[in-house]
């Protein structure tokens, strides 16, 4: 009720400043997310497709520096895209300071692009291959069940569940974004679409918790307050 009030009272409540900011972290946090399901799939992608070089190939450095390239790039790629936003910020009065984007249409075709059809098109052509590559992985281990030992079992299972994890976020995000660059692109009214949009990576943490009992009891071991007390970190979790 109080976010439809905002929504739907917008110059009531959020001057020109506000709207600025609002739109702007929207923006960043919506592109980070969308970088981070494309580094998702590539290392599902290299976990599946290529298990024995993971290791070497998924480091801790190269991951810390692939997500802060993201992050860096989705609050460059928020300023340009926002430019006019900004600044017009003196020239948002009409209709009482409503609260809306200014975006262009080139820079609004771009985005289109950038945030949705090139991050699609990655994750689908990984998603391809890692699914080719489960496929015959699956077979070979149908074919030599016998022959091979109960960890090395497992762990492809793991990998596996991972994958299906990740189809089923990369599909969850198609029908998040879809309808809105649908409805922003034929000029429809996008109020419900964007708050679609929005939510589009808070589903994210639903579906791992329905997948994974290990992230369902870190979850009631953070709520619960139980990871401030003493020896939390050597609780049993997997």
């Amino acid at each position: 009720m109080p976010t439809e009030i905002i929504l739907m009272q917008s110059c009531m409540f959020l001057d020109t400043i506000s709207c600025a900011v609002f739109f702007l972290f929207s923006f960043i946090l919506t592109s980070a997310s969308v970088g981070s399901m494309v580094l998702i799939s590539v290392d599902r992608y290299v976990a599946i497709c290529y298990p024995l070089r993971y290791s070497s190939m998924i480091t801790t450095r190269r991951v810390q520096i692939c997500m802060s390239l993201s992050w860096y790039c989705a609050v460059t790629y928020s300023f340009m895209l926002l430019k006019d936003h900004l600044s017009q910020i003196d020239l948002l009065n009409s209709c009482f300071q409503e609260c809306f984007p200014v975006i262009n249409y080139i820079f609004g075709a771009v985005d289109l692009l950038v945030t949705f059809f090139c991050p699609l098109t990655v994750i689908i052509v990984l998603y391809m291959r890692v699914f080719v590559v489960a496929v015959s992985q699956a077979r070979v281990m149908r074919s030599q069940i016998s022959a091979l030992k109960s960890n090395t079992i497992t762990v492809k299972r793991s990998e596996m569940r991972a994958a299906r994890t990740v189809g089923v976020i990369l599909l969850v995000f198609v029908l998040c974004l879809l309808p809105f660059y649908s409805s922003f692109i034929a000029g429809h009214d996008i109020t419900v679409q964007i708050w679609l949009f929005y939510c589009n990576s808070s589903f994210n943490p639903l579906i791992y918790a329905f997948f994974y009992p290990w992230f369902r009891k870190s979850v009631k071991v953070i709520v619960s307050l139980q990871i401030l007390q003493p020896g939390s970190c050597a609780a049993k979790i997997m």
